[in-house]
């Protein structure tokens, strides 16, 4: 398991809405675009980017999604945490 990750994410209040952005992104649809347009979270203006972490610096559930995802993925579901619903997207991983 990396030791750091750097990543981004869209942060939305539904799941329905998580879903249709992940659909979105599966038919080629830019992810930093899309969260720029559509995420709720300050980040979104830098098209998501979270820029590097390590264990501890995130939500559990957050983190465990994040962690286990290689460069270049993105999650499969949304993950649910207690600021909304959040589609992640590995930049990097370190270590």
């Amino acid at each position: 398991m990396p030791t750091k990750v750097n990543a981004k994410h869209i942060l939305v209040k539904s799941e329905d809405e998580a879903k249709k952005i992940l659909e979105e992104l599966k038919s080629g649809k830019n992810f930093e675009t899309l969260a720029k347009e559509k995420s709720k979270c300050p980040s979104g203006k830098k098209g998501g980017s979270l820029g590097w972490f390590s264990h501890g610096q995130m939500v559990r559930e957050f983190e465990k999604a994040a962690f286990s995802l290689r460069k270049g993925q993105i999650t499969l579901q949304p993950v649910k945490t207690q600021f909304g619903w959040h589609i992640i997207k590995v930049v990097d991983t370190w270590g």
